[in-house]
């Protein structure tokens, strides 16, 4: 847990951060990284990397085995040490707060980051750290296409790579698109500005028209990006009185996915059954997808 990594954080030496890292490194190619390769990356004598590793295992950032050789991988708690660590490095953060949100492939914790002029108060932001690895590899391969083609993979990087993702799309649609400000990423985690409001599915709207509208023209403003959320509910947009935010990118698709027309299908449908369950506010969702579609003069590379 990120707590237990916070307790410890202080006493996260640099030589421990450098091994932490040579795990990372190793893990590419290995399962359990052997000692002897964690002897060459790190450049410490073989006594004081043993006398380090056993420190690790007993802060749980580590795990060994001795069969069939002597090796090392990271505990989740190691990685999310290595990213804190960066994000911290680069100033995007300087303090992490309380877990405020938690899903089955990520965690949320508030966050605060030093405000860009020497004057004012540190800044809110969120840290988000994937999670993907949790759950079995088999079907996080399934379930995500920018790992189906990689033979050899961990855990550490099916959330990297989400993470890289999800980072990539909301830089690339931010501020077109009405989202968090992304501000920085590093390994399996995402630094962003607060979403506004509350989430959808936990307010009672006085105008649910005017959001369910609103929602659908950011769906086919998202569309013109060349762009569908491929995941979009109630529980991923947040609402406002200046409008609506959306968040959670990682499963997002292109116009070229095989599966885009069923993902944009879903996304509207999602959103107009909540509304319909709601508020009884009936909506043609095949009126609504030709709509989208027939924006597709205004994509942009």
């Amino acid at each position: 847990m990120i707590a237990d990594v916070l307790r410890l954080f202080p006493d996260i030496t640099s030589r421990d951060f450098r091994i932490l890292t040579g795990i990372e490194v190793g893990m590419q190619d290995h399962e359990w990284v052997p000692f002897d390769e964690l002897v060459k990356y790190t450049r410490i004598d073989q006594q004081n990397l043993a006398y380090l590793l056993g420190e690790l295992i007993e802060k749980e950032l580590v795990v060994a085995t001795t069969q069939p050789y002597e090796g090392y991988r990271l505990y989740f708690n190691g990685y999310d040490a290595l990213a804190i660590n960066a994000l911290v490095k680069r100033g995007s953060i300087c303090a992490l707060g309380d877990e405020i949100g938690v899903g089955k492939e990520s965690v949320v914790h508030e966050g605060m980051k030093e405000p860009e002029l020497p004057i004012g108060d540190p800044e809110t932001v969120i840290v988000k750290f994937h999670r993907e690895g949790r759950t079995s590899f088999k079907d996080v391969k399934r379930l995500r296409g920018h790992l189906v083609n990689r033979e050899h993979f961990s855990w550490i990087y099916a959330a990297r790579l989400a993470a890289g993702r999800e980072y990539e799309v909301i830089s690339r649609l931010y501020p077109d698109i009405s989202i968090p400000k992304p501000i920085d990423s590093n390994r399996h985690a995402i630094v962003m500005e607060p979403a506004k409001g509350e989430l959808l599915f936990k307010v009672r709207l006085q105008d649910p028209e005017i959001f369910f509208d609103m929602i659908i023209e950011q769906i086919e403003k998202i569309y013109c990006h060349n762009v569908i959320h491929a995941d979009l509910s109630a529980y991923n947009v947040f609402v406002n009185p200046e409008g609506v935010q959306i968040i959670d990118w990682p499963q997002y698709v292109t116009l070229s996915h095989p599966h885009a027309e069923e993902f944009l299908r879903r996304d509207i449908s999602n959103i107009a059954a909540h509304f319909k369950k709601k508020y009884n506010l009936k909506r043609d969702v095949d009126a609504l997808y030709e709509q989208i579609i027939s924006s597709t003069d205004n994509i942009k590379d």
